[in-house]
């Protein structure tokens, strides 16, 4: 009896084996998508763009589309509600430009181990009046063009925008320069620090020109969700950015959530 077991128990391992060998390769994981097409909505307790509330410190709704190709070739597009147009006005010169819609596209690509970004953004102030303010003569129309060049290494990335036209309604600002680095830390369990320090450099008007800098903490909910807490200061001279009564470069602290899918 001990050698029948000791038989049949061999067999039933062989045979289990010569199953392992013979059975069906695990199915290969499907090819990535030639392209990609995401969207985001979310809101902000105050809209800073390179330290600057557009909201004169107040809530703001955004939201935008992505689409990406496997090649590198990237297009968007993403809005805001703003407030610093409309308090731009007077009582003789009232003007308007509640929505600023960006929109963009680059290509990215690999250098080794440093990835580049290069590409093109329009801010566009839908319906902006901006160059009526005071009459005319103070500003141009809001609407601004810039190219730039981003390179990253590790967890570092500097980036550098040109514009391309007026900055912002700033007359005679073309060529105004912004530089950027920021670093991305992931601390896991979903939380990411970022710390950025900016220079923006306003063509022919160096009163306008100041320094940013931010520390921005995220966590990511799950399920697209995702909310962030970032406090930022800047050192921009209140006689070139008070809107609305408000100095809108002041240090300050602005929680966001957001919704991706």
């Amino acid at each position: 009896m001990k050698i029948k077991s000791t038989v049949l128990l061999a067999t039933l391992v062989v045979s289990a084996a010569a199953q392992a060998q013979t059975a069906a390769p695990a199915p290969a994981k499907a090819p990535a998508p030639d392209f990609t097409l995401s969207y985001n909505a979310g809101l902000v307790t105050d809209y800073r763009y390179r330290g600057i509330s557009q909201t004169r410190l107040l809530p703001a709704v955004q939201g935008g589309a992505d689409f990406a190709h496997k090649s590198g070739l990237y297009l968007g597009a993403w809005g805001s509600t703003i407030k610093w147009i409309k308090d731009n006005s007077t009582t003789a010169n009232p003007v308007k430009g509640p929505v600023e819609l960006d929109i963009y596209g680059g290509y990215k690509f690999s250098a080794g181990d440093v990835g580049v970004d290069v590409g093109a953004l329009r801010y566009q102030y839908l319906s902006n009046t901006l160059e009526k303010t005071g009459g005319s003569g103070v500003y141009s129309n809001a609407n601004t063009t810039e190219l730039y060049a981003a390179a990253s290494y590790s967890v570092a990335t500097l980036k550098a925008s040109y514009s391309t036209t007026n900055l912002f309604g700033n007359l005679n600002s073309k060529g105004s320069l912004y530089y950027d680095l920021a670093a991305n830390f992931d601390l896991g369990s979903g939380f990411t620090l970022t710390p950025h320090v900016g220079r923006q450099i306003v063509a022919n008007s160096p009163a306008l020109s100041y320094t940013d800098y931010s520390v921005s903490l995220a966590k990511d909910l799950g399920q697209g969700f995702s909310m962030s807490l970032m406090a930022v200061s800047t050192n921009a001279k209140p006689a070139g950015y008070t809107w609305g009564g408000k100095e809108v470069g002041k240090a300050g602290v602005v929680i966001g959530a957001k919704y991706s899918f």
